[in-house]
């Protein structure tokens, strides 16, 4: 089944801008600023989305901790999270909440392998069916760790904001307003996500948002 372009190269992501550049001269004008778009390529699999489950609700130094004491302590596969006792993940710093989470994911026996052949709307639902991993992360999965070229984050509210400023909104779009923004950007709103992404920054440097 055709899942579409596969981000796999700067040249994929370069081909990406040039098109939106070519779509919409406020994407060409954030380009100016911008500079060239980062692949940002991730690995697939179960240890991605258990760090996304880890990172969740707490700052990236506190996540980088917890994750590291994971690897440390070999708790990135569904074997043994299953097998590993609340204890070890507690010492891990997991919260009760996200060793839940942990042993769902691994419950859930997805087949990750077969996830990079199916259809993003299929590669969603999959994973929003698991509990605590919510649209925001199976989509930022399907970007990043399948390379998926035309799938969007709307919920972010980076990308809300850096929507709002440049294209001129009187307020920043909620995720419904820009999901429908965003399907004027296909077949690269992944790409269009690097970039509001990186416009955010220059913004935030330039204006002082947050």
């Amino acid at each position: 089944m055709d899942v579409g372009r596969i981000i796999e190269t700067p040249d994929c992501v370069a081909e990406g801008a040039d098109w939106l550049a070519g779509h919409d001269p406020r994407f060409a004008a954030a380009l100016r600023e911008t500079g060239p778009l980062p692949l940002r390529r991730k690995p697939d699999g179960f240890a991605e989305l258990l760090s996304a489950i880890v990172s969740q609700q707490v700052s990236v130094a506190s996540a980088n901790a917890i994750w590291g004491r994971m690897k440390d302590a070999g708790l990135t596969g569904p074997r043994k999270i299953t097998w590993a006792s609340d204890d070890d993940l507690r010492a891990a710093g997991l919260s009760r909440q996200k060793i839940r989470y942990a042993r769902a994911l691994a419950e859930a026996r997805i087949n990750y392998t077969a996830l990079r052949s199916a259809p993003t709307e299929e590669v969603i639902a999959t994973l929003v069916a698991v509990p605590g991993i919510g649209a925001w992360t199976a989509e930022i999965y399907a970007m990043f760790s399948l390379g998926r070229a035309d799938v969007f984050a709307p919920g972010d509210l980076a990308l809300q904001e850096a929507a709002r400023v440049l294209f001129d909104l009187p307020e920043r779009p909620k995720e419904r307003a820009l999901r429908d923004m965003a399907c004027d950007w296909s077949p690269w709103r992944s790409v269009a996500a690097r970039l509001l992404w990186a416009y955010y920054r220059v913004a935030k440097n330039r204006e002082g948002i947050r």
